[in-house]
């Protein structure tokens, strides 16, 4: 009859197992958390980024590279609207993240668009303004938008008419035209980013409106407005008089 052969893990074992501490940072992000429900504007930007990050990243300690994040992007704001690209030459920042902040943009973008999606009446160049910022402001590619409203300017429709580079979009007016055509609309309002902040029209922006406006005229369309958006402010050419 064999001896009988003894457990490898005993007691003892299990025990010390029990007794291992959980890691320092799942306190600390519990901590942030309770902070958070009770006063929000307690958490430090750093703080906030951690939870954040924290969503795609439940068993690593975020506080560093949060501010890593920060001190590269100069600050929250510069870290949930930089680039993929950008975002993904940092240490510890890889594709998951890069999808959870895909996911966080677009859903920055639709808030800023609501006004639009739930078809309020255009008042005023600030409601498109809004829209575009949220969508484009902080690209690094140019883009051109176009809202389109109805004979009550009630907004029907916001869409993409072109992408292009750091510096320009290629539109030509015929694309602009037959979108308002097609959605049967009245009136449209111009939409394009610059990327290096300034939103000041280029001799360019002021040619392409100037031509769009000429040829919807021709067609019974209403151009309300052409805005340049940045990432802090936008121009508007209802406004300075040039429309």
């Amino acid at each position: 009859m064999s001896p009988t052969r003894k457990s490898k893990s005993g007691p003892a074992d299990t025990n010390k197992a029990a007794e291992t501490p959980p890691p320092h940072y799942l306190g600390h992000r519990q901590r942030l958390r309770e902070k958070l429900l009770a006063e929000p504007k307690a958490l430090a930007d750093y703080e906030l980024l951690e939870l954040l990050l924290g969503q795609v990243l439940p068993r690593r300690d975020t506080k560093p590279l949060a501010k890593e994040l920060m001190e590269r992007f100069g600050g929250l704001r510069g870290v949930l609207t930089a680039q993929p690209e950008a975002l993904l030459e940092v240490d510890g920042f890889g594709e998951s993240l890069a999808g959870h902040w895909a996911l966080l943009a677009e859903a920055f973008a639709r808030l800023g668009e609501a006004p639009v999606r739930e078809r309020q009446i255009f008042s005023g160049p600030e409601v498109v303004a809004e829209a575009a910022r949220a969508r484009i402001g902080h690209l690094a590619v140019e883009e051109f938008w176009v809202a389109l409203v109805d004979n009550k300017n009630r907004l029907m429709a916001w869409e993409r008419v072109g992408r292009g580079t750091v510096d320009e979009t290629p539109v030509y007016p015929r694309e602009v035209l037959a979108l308002a055509l097609r959605h049967q609309a009245s009136g449209v309002i111009l939409a394009h980013n610059h990327p290096g902040g300034d939103p000041a029209p280029s001799v360019q922006d002021r040619e392409l409106t100037r031509r769009i406006a000429a040829s919807a005229r021709e067609l019974g369309l209403r151009v309300l407005d052409h805005l340049i958006v940045a990432d802090r402010g936008h121009f508007s050419f209802q406004d300075a008089g040039l429309l």
